[in-house]
């Protein structure tokens, strides 16, 4: 496959992974993105050492309270095929930026709602703290912030990037997991990575595609070892 291969050619062909069941691939079936720019997460498990920069990090960079996280490194249980012992995955998890997000359906103030660029946003003004949207993300990647009493959740720290400047989960990553970019762009690192990774054989794959969210969070990793993970929600 040639380089010049466009993003929607490349990622129709990536195949994805439910938290239920790590079995066969499942086809992902993406829209049209346009041919702005679009934001997406490669994060490359075989790299995650668990060591919880990234949630320092995030927790510093956007005044998370105590005890609450816009990222986290979960530590799942995993069942092994062939009846061999219980394994434990290190799975890095955020908001996952989904193209077809059900927080913005069902945000009664219309608080949520999502950039040009991908990022899916929430509007404190508008927001009322009712955590309708907390308790329908499939990710549970949303929060009410014990200080604002307002929704939170990753953002892909929108303020640095328009700076210029990676997530800061990405630039304290110490194993080089995770990955950012314009997915649109061809020529950008993340698209590279992708298109290599496929080249190699590497399943790329996204958390709980039967939600149909369309998710810009992508993993390599999580692969044919695992039969099932326990659970993909933050804790928080």
């Amino acid at each position: 496959m040639s380089i010049q291969t466009s993003r929607r050619t490349l990622l129709k062909t990536i195949p994805v992974v439910t938290a239920g069941a790590v079995s066969s691939p499942v086809l992902a079936v993406e829209p049209e993105r346009g041919s702005g720019k679009h934001w997406a997460m490669l994060i490359d498990l075989r790299k995650c050492v668990g060591c919880q920069a990234c949630t320092v990090s995030c927790h510093a960079e956007n005044n998370v309270p105590v005890g609450q996280r816009r990222t986290h490194v979960t530590v799942t249980s995993v069942l092994i095929k062939n009846g061999r012992k219980p394994s434990i995955v290190q799975l890095p998890q955020l908001c996952n930026q989904c193209d077809e997000p059900v927080c913005i359906a069902q945000c009664p103030t219309k608080a949520t709602f999502k950039l040009p660029e991908g990022n899916v946003v929430i509007d404190s003004d508008k927001c009322i703290g009712c955590g309708a949207c907390v308790r329908l993300c499939p990710y549970g990647a949303r929060f009410i912030n014990t200080e604002t009493k307002k929704a939170d959740k990753c953002t892909f720290c929108i303020n640095r990037v328009k700076a210029g400047l990676l997530p800061a989960c990405v630039e304290t990553c110490v194993g080089g997991a995770r990955i950012f970019g314009d997915i649109n762009d061809k020529d950008s690192f993340i698209a590279k990575q992708l298109l290599d990774a496929q080249q190699s054989g590497l399943e790329i794959r996204v958390l709980k595609p039967e939600e149909r969210t369309k998710p810009n969070v992508f993993y390599i990793g999580l692969g044919n070892k695992t039969e099932q993970i326990s659970d993909t929600r933050i804790s928080y």
